[in-house]
């Protein structure tokens, strides 16, 4: 599987504290399936990650020889994302175009259609964080539609597909994958015990073995390889879907 969502990097943000910390995080995902783990630290006021701090976080990780491949990325803030174009670039997801941005948990930004299409105007693929984490997309869903219907890839919180995060994030999380307006799931791990990375679970509460590989592999390593989203394949008929 292939985590494009987590904050692995230690130090930068509310995630990891330590090497020690971070390694142990890598190992859980490993012996959970996960092959390859994008570092996502927080770009926003109250974490202010610049490229090279986590560009120089990624490289000390690496050195330590974690069990798995660890790519660059970080998780923009919208009101981070006017910064300069060739400074986003270098957050991209494993060198890619393709930003993670990340959704409020609270209220729904009018402007954020029109801040996401500046984005793609410059040349940029968005991949939206954990959108049915917000309270107002929890009561209406089709709010994601115009992001979607314009090119943006949404990511689902491994812990909200199988109910971890409770049953209003569990019950949106299959709403949108109904609406077929969710495209990938992350762990958004920040520590092996918080909020872990258990991409597994997420998987096996879908009991579909096609959408979870697509969710978890194909749909990742298109955004990885830049190449267009493969087909989603046919839904199965809805049955209970998390203990």
């Amino acid at each position: 599987m292939i985590d494009l969502h987590s904050h692995v990097l230690p130090g930068l943000d509310d995630g990891v504290e330590t090497i020690e910390e971070a390694l142990a995080l890598c190992a859980a995902a490993a012996a959970d399936g996960v092959e390859v783990i994008a570092a996502t630290p927080h770009v926003r006021h109250d974490y202010p990650t610049t490229p090279e701090q986590m560009e120089d976080a990624l490289a000390a990780l690496r050195a330590a020889n974690p069990p798995l491949q660890v790519i660059s990325g970080g998780e923009l803030d919208l009101a981070e994302l006017d910064r300069p174009k060739d400074e986003l670039a270098r957050f991209g997801l494993g060198g890619t175009r393709w930003l993670l941005v990340e959704t409020p948990y609270w209220a729904w930004p009018l402007d954020i259609t029109e801040r996401l299409f500046q984005l793609r105007l410059q040349g940029f693929g968005v991949v939206l964080a954990h959108p049915e984490r917000n309270a107002d997309v929890q009561e209406r869903p089709e709010l994601l539609d115009p992001l979607v219907a314009g090119g943006t890839l949404v990511q689902l919180t491994a812990a909200s597909v199988d109910g971890r995060l409770g049953r209003r994030p569990a019950r949106c999380a299959r709403e949108l994958i109904d609406r077929g307006s969710a495209h990938l799931i992350a762990s958004d791990a920040h520590a092996p015990e918080v909020r872990a990375v258990g991409l597994g679970a997420a998987v096996a509460s879908l009991r579909d073995e096609e959408l979870a590989r697509w969710l978890t592999e194909d749909v990742p390593r298109s955004i990885l390889q830049d190449v267009e989203t493969p087909p989603r394949p046919e839904i199965r008929p809805r049955r209970r879907w998390f203990r």
